[in-house]
This record gives structure tokens, C-alpha cells and sequence, in this order.
């Protein structure tokens, strides 16, 4: 039986830059960061807390491994607007600032590879 999603990758050009993004700006944590003997970085990060992980990867050549695109992640807050507030502090860059929707709070977020991420807030 399938339980929870472990991890989702997130293409970057990057991956030294999207380190500092991630962890630095974000907040995340890091779960795992070895280079392996071939050179290729393993690199997962998640929000505090979180099972789930990022993988932050180095993009590619194909179609699946590309930066700069809707990751379709949805991250969770329980205050949209301070969140909102202290991302644009460190820098963040907002695609949509946070706006009421008939079922919460909504607002999107680039990295620094144009990869969007949505932002969400269910009003109880």
C-alpha cells in the first residue's frame, strides 16, 4: 500500500545557487547532500518538519529535465501573508502576490531557475 509521496524532483542549473535559495531563503532543511564518485550531487532538501523531499537536480538535455517551468508543488502555509512578507525580505521573488480564492489564500513564488511554485493557505 502506497502511503506518501517521499520525493519530487525540482530542475535547476544550479545546484550550489539553489542550495543558498532553498535552505538559506526558504528555510528548508537539508536531508541528504553527497556527491557521488562520478561527480553527480545528490541534493534533497524539505520544509521543517516535512516527509516529503525535493530533489534538487541538475537539469538536463530532455524534455523532463528542464528549469524554469510550473513545478506543479504546491507548498503549505498557515499565514500566507507573513510568509509572503518574509520571503520578499530575503529576496524572494513572487510571480502572484497572495490573493483570497473562494477556497483560501493563493500565491505563486520563482527560484532562482524560474521554476514557479504555488502557495497555498485552506481558510478553516
Amino acid at each position: 500500500m502506497i502511503k506518501r509521496v517521499k520525493l519530487t524532483t525540482v530542475w535547476v542549473n544550479d545546484q550550489a545557487a539553489a542550495y543558498d535559495f532553498y535552505v538559506n531563503k526558504l528555510g528548508f532543511e537539508v536531508k541528504s547532500d553527497i556527491t557521488m564518485p562520478d561527480g553527480y550531487r545528490w541534493l534533497e532538501v524539505k520544509p521543517v518538519g516535512a516527509e516529503t523531499t525535493l530533489g534538487i537536480t541538475k537539469a538536463g538535455g530532455d524534455e523532463n529535465g528542464k528549469a524554469g517551468l510550473f513545478t506543479n508543488i504546491i507548498l503549505d502555509t498557515d499565514d500566507i501573508v507573513a510568509t509572503y512578507e518574509d520571503l520578499k525580505a530575503k529576496g524572494v521573488e513572487f510571480v502572484d502576490v497572495p490573493s483570497k480564492q473562494p477556497w483560501g489564500w493563493w500565491a505563486t513564488l520563482k527560484d532562482l531557475d524560474g521554476n514557479i511554485f504555488g502557495v497555498g493557505q485552506i481558510e478553516e
